[in-house]
């Protein structure tokens, strides 16, 4: 009889020990709300997400995306987080300067040199900070994925130096960094809506844009552009929000399952969009375009060229923030 008391109570012991690492978790279904659509490396990432979440869950945390702004815009999808009636958004950084003003510091022309110093700036301490300002206005920053480098496409000449944008007509999004980025380059900076940009080049009502390489290429710039230089002149992230109020509820195994998983969709996504680009540029370079890039000594030149910006707009960003992000890439250049 006792060895079978023992045996037993060896087997519960077993069992309990045994039991599945998901114990902590519970059926959730989150939402996830996206400005873009399925097809964008986002839905790459997703996946991979769902599938990290997947083997720590055992199928327990499932993630619902909602695409093309179904939910709203990014800003609208935002304010419902705050308000915990969402559980996340990958919105850009732009679109939450309203809330967060330190977001600004991503709209600063020629911050990063490549997307390695993007990468290790984001995912280092200076993200960190970041997320606590998110943090403190209702948000959890699960991960910094990509939206990527913008670059400037053009009808009139190469763009091998900053005095070569020398009164060219320039479509920019309506956000005074840019204004003032282009302006101070020479440039006849024009605020236009997206939906206009080809029409507006093709008429010759405007001589350049600015996007990344993915965007050039599935809107057929490349059709009324002559020129793309790689001017990598600003670097958008898109951020993997969730709602505080919604977060806080969860268990540490869920809330670490999320972080981790997050990360895991993060690598995937860069490296999908990484390659999405390479073969956008091939493909606009096939269609005649010539393509050229910056020069380690221009882009020295050009971003000492645009610290004035960073000082018009280093007060509203925060002087914090500002400061940190430049101290931290001086650390990685030298």
């Amino acid at each position: 009889m006792r060895k079978i008391l023992l045996a037993t109570t060896a087997l519960a012991f077993a069992a309990s020990a045994s039991a599945p690492a998901f114990a902590e978790f519970n059926d959730r279904n989150i939402r996830v709300s996206n400005g873009i659509n399925a097809d964008h490396p986002v839905g790459n990432g997703i996946e991979a997400m769902q599938k990290c979440l997947d083997d720590k869950s055992g199928g327990k945390l499932k993630l619902t995306a909602f695409w093309g702004g179904a939910l709203g815009g990014d800003l609208q999808a935002t304010q419902a987080l705050r308000s915990g009636v969402q559980e996340a958004v990958v919105t850009s950084s732009s679109p939450l300067v309203g809330i967060v003003p330190a977001l600004g510091v991503f709209d600063l022309p020629f911050l990063f040199a490549n997307a390695q110093e993007a990468y290790t700036v984001l995912d280092g301490e200076f993200g960190d900070m970041m997320n606590e300002k998110l943090e403190a206005v209702g948000l959890v920053n699960l991960a910094y994925w990509e939206n990527g480098f913008r670059n400037l496409s053009n009808s009139v000449r190469p763009v091998t130096k900053w005095e070569d944008m020398e009164g060219m007509k320039v479509r920019v999004m309506q956000n005074n960094v840019f204004l003032d980025t282009f302006q101070n380059l020479g440039a006849n900076a024009t605020p236009m809506a997206f939906g206009e940009v080809f029409s507006a080049l093709e008429t010759n009502t405007i001589d350049a844009q600015e996007n990344p390489y993915v965007t050039i290429d599935t809107s057929k710039f490349y059709e009324v552009q002559k020129y793309v230089t790689e001017t990598n002149h600003a670097y958008t992230p898109f951020l993997f929000l969730f709602s505080k109020a919604i977060f806080d509820t969860y268990t540490p195994d869920e809330q670490a399952a999320l972080s981790e998983c997050a990360k895991v969709g993060r690598d995937v996504e860069r490296s999908v969009i990484g390659d999405l680009n390479k073969k956008s540029l091939e493909k606009i370079e096939a269609e005649g375009i010539k393509f050229n890039q910056l020069s380690p000594e221009e882009q020295v030149r050009i971003r000492e060229k645009s610290m004035v910006v960073y000082d018009k707009h280093k007060a509203e960003i925060g002087a914090d923030v500002v400061d940190s992000v430049l101290a931290e890439l001086k650390k990685i250049r030298n």
